[in-house]
């Protein structure tokens, strides 16, 4: 069994150039006159009811009140700005734009799709044994909802296998309002529900949604772009926060991905994801669309207490599970901070789901769309929609899971990916478990597995901070400590063809083998500390990092990544 060892930071510092942030931000935005120009910012301090009232004597209207991590939001030129600092102790940040986590749709049009997800995933055990996720909320934080009411397909969203009314109406963060029917102009989060808890038949006889009876929320904080900033996201978490046992919202679904601009514990947007996860919300977050390199997970799916999706395709053969591989889109680990990622990987290519034929998305790639309600797309905000889905029949069948648990059967019971000679077909900061398996998942009692060494109360109150067991080697190879030489991944790939290859061990030529490992000691990856011993002791203010290095540029957009090439 591995020991993966976490390392502790007491107190938040500065760290190789990074700024720190403290627990408490605000957000800004180009706007304003020639000379005296505003920007948008996040604005947090320790004490939230003084901070309203400062920014308000500057005759300042805060855009968004983020009380989920006592911030405002607010548009401040330079000169308020300064007044501010020096009227209130606060902490500063830009109020980041993030984008989905979709992607390139260049597949083969089909007319009235086939459901292959849930045999992909061996969910349609679970169904047999009338396990639909009912009684379980997800909640999509995206560009929004369509219901697609006025036709026979699509009221899967509306309604459950039953007939029963499933769907609870659309809060708009960017408008801060709450409407029953979701105008949604990008496609992307209908997309990414569906796949979910649409309760739709194919011409077979199969169910499409991996949790068909689950219900739905949206949560619109993305345009029809696809674009957000972090202000309307960080709203959509708190309203989340807010409603959540009125109607049993469990699962969040975060199909987005942002450049990580700091450590995980300064970024604001994963702060309150954070808070989420506390309080006891399942958050389930694409890898990304920026593969294949390493190091390009981002924001929030570097947050290392949540489950992060990575993609798998199978490769256009869905009877034929020999051929399946990784998409080559799919973002890669380890984590600035030495985490591995994504935890498990889960099919995201060419998905068919909800689409309206209206949508952003439809109109720009109609050759996808089969004319009546489904789009065929790529991306991990896909493969995120199918491990939310799973979490709902998990949470369905044993309510009183917590994230953490979830987490840790997910991890334990995935399929990891290995060729004819035994050796891992992908690295671990690739296919993190595995892929996901519904009825393992279901099956499994492991306990005690994920983020045994972490302490998200502390974490959160910025008293202790965690780097991961990931490391670098003197030759620029990464690896996990405790692995041992056969697990180290080589950047180089000049003994692969093709341009397709990620890393040495990545698109193996064999046939795969995606077997659980569960039941033996090779499990190969595994979020537990069996031991105090710190293993991984490094100065972390040493230039020679070389790993910690590439953190993106401040002034890249976050969006929902939606489109990257169908696989």
């Amino acid at each position: 069994m591995l020991n993966n060892s976490v390392r502790k930071i007491i107190k938040p510092i500065s760290l190789l150039g990074f700024v720190g942030i403290s627990t408490w931000l605000v957000i800004i935005s180009l706007s304003g006159t020639v000379n005296e120009k505003t920007q948008s910012y996040i604005i947090s301090s320790a004490d939230y009811p003084l901070l309203k009232e400062k920014v308000l004597a500057l005759n300042a209207e805060p855009s968004h009140e983020l009380a989920i991590i006592n911030a405002v939001a607010v548009d401040l030129t330079q000169h308020q700005l300064s007044q501010l600092q020096k009227s209130i102790d606060v902490n500063v940040t830009q109020n980041h734009k993030v984008e989905l986590s979709g992607g390139k749709a260049w597949g083969k049009r089909k007319w009235q799709p086939k459901s292959v997800v849930n045999d992909l995933i061996d969910a349609t055990s679970a169904h047999a044994t009338r396990n639909f996720g009912d009684g379980v909320t997800i909640g999509f934080l995206d560009t929004g909802l369509d219901q697609l009411q006025g036709t026979s397909t699509g009221l899967g969203l509306s309604t459950d296998l039953y007939g029963r009314d499933k769907f609870w109406g659309t809060y708009d963060a960017i408008n801060n309002a709450i409407s029953n029917y979701s105008n949604e102009e990008s496609g992307h989060g209908t997309h990414v529900a569906s796949i979910a808890g649409n309760a739709d038949y194919d011409v077979y006889g199969k169910v499409y949604g991996v949790a068909p009876n689950a219900s739905l929320v949206g949560i619109k904080a993305f345009d029809a772009e696809g674009k957000a900033t972090y202000a309307d996201v960080i709203r959509g978490i708190d309203w989340a926060l807010q409603i959540k046992d009125q109607i049993n919202l469990r699962v969040l679904n975060m199909s987005f991905s942002g450049p990580a601009r700091s450590y995980y514990w300064e970024d604001p947007l994963n702060q309150a994801v954070m808070k989420a996860w506390q309080a006891g919300i399942v958050v389930v977050a694409s890898a990304g669309n920026n593969g294949p390199d390493p190091m390009t997970i981002g924001v929030p799916g570097n947050v290392p207490y949540i489950i992060t999706v990575g993609a798998m395709t199978d490769n256009y053969t869905e009877s034929d599970a020999t051929d399946n591989k990784l998409a080559s889109f799919s973002a890669a680990g380890p984590t600035v901070e030495g985490f591995v990622k994504p935890e498990i990987v889960a099919p995201g290519g060419h998905l068919s789901g909800l689409m309206a034929f209206d949508t952003q998305i439809v109109q720009e790639h109609p050759e996808f769309h089969d004319g009546g309600r489904y789009f065929e797309m790529s991306g991990t905000s896909q493969a995120a929609g199918v491990v939310s889905g799973v979490v709902a029949l998990m949470l369905s069948q044993e309510p009183t899971l917590t994230p953490d648990e979830v987490k840790c059967r997910l991890m334990d019971s995935a399929h990891a990916a290995f060729d004819n000679n035994s050796e891992l077909a992908y690295s671990v900061f690739q296919q993190g478990s595995g892929m996901v398996n519904a009825a393992d998942a279901l099956t499994s009692t492991a306990s005690a597995c994920a983020n045994q060494a972490l302490d998200i109360a502390q974490d959160l109150e910025g008293n202790e901070h965690f780097f991961g067991p990931a490391n670098i080697n003197n030759d620029g190879n990464f690896y996990v400590e405790g692995l041992g030489d056969e697990y180290v991944w080589r950047l180089d790939d000049s003994n692969l063809d093709g341009d397709t290859i990620i890393w040495r061990m990545n698109f193996a030529k064999n046939a795969l083998d995606w077997r659980n490992t569960a039941s033996t000691d090779t499990i190969i990856w595994r979020m537990n500390v069996e031991t105090d011993t710190i293993i991984w002791r490094m100065n972390l203010e040493s230039d020679t990092i070389i790993w910690r290095m590439s953190v993106a540029n401040s002034t890249t957009d976050i969006n929902v990544n939606n489109w990257v090439e169908q696989q």
